[in-house]
């Protein structure tokens, strides 16, 4: 169907563009095959969906789960968003360093953030429909987090003006507040399902 795969900065991190079939009607792609990704590097299995909707300026994260690690093949069916993810492996050659990418209907485009790396975005357009594809189940209790603001990491969100962002999100952590031992541990590439 022409999947685009291309590496990014950290290269566990996966930036897919499917390829559009459009006409008069409208268009088609195909979001998700098996084979096809496998082919393009992305070798792992998914068990959940999830979709947010989120209106403009809102930040969610930068989320992680510990003992139940998720990857996540990410994608927005309405509007726009700043995309993050985070190095957080310790070990890791790049622990603290970030991709962001715009993800939006138009582009249609997809990122994997792989397990061990924590995850945000920010709306840029009125609202927003966010969908997720995991590699393992929500696990109420393994929720963690980083400040979505950290000085040290230094993520251009483009400062919204006035962010809207949970309580909880608030109160997290910066990420040298964190425990290493909250914090995953770095892992070659053949071990978190990439080719």
């Amino acid at each position: 169907m022409g999947l685009a795969c291309e590496k990014t900065s950290l290269p566990e991190v996966l930036l897919f563009t499917p390829k559009v079939h459009g006409d008069s009607r409208g268009f088609f792609l195909q979001t998700y095959q098996t084979r096809e990704y496998a082919a393009a590097g992305l070798d792992c299995v998914f068990v959940q969906d999830n979709l947010s909707r989120s209106r403009q300026d809102t930040v969610r994260g930068l989320h992680y789960q510990l003992k139940h690690p998720q990857g996540k093949l990410v994608s927005v069916l309405r509007g726009a968003v700043l995309d993050v993810a985070v190095d957080i492996r310790r070990g890791s050659p790049t622990f603290g360093k970030y991709v962001i990418v715009e993800l939006s209907e138009e582009n249609r485009r997809q990122l994997f953030i792989p397990e061990g790396f924590a995850h945000g975005f920010r709306v840029l357009t009125d609202i927003a429909d966010f969908h997720y594809k995991c590699t393992d189940f929500y696990a109420p209790g393994d929720e963690y987090g980083i400040l979505w603001n950290d000085p040290s990491l230094a993520i251009p969100w483009d400062d919204p003006a006035a962010p809207v962002v949970s309580p909880k999100d608030q109160l997290l952590p910066r990420l040298a507040e964190v425990s290493p031992d909250n914090l995953p541990e770095f892992t070659k590439l053949k071990d978190v399902g990439l080719q």
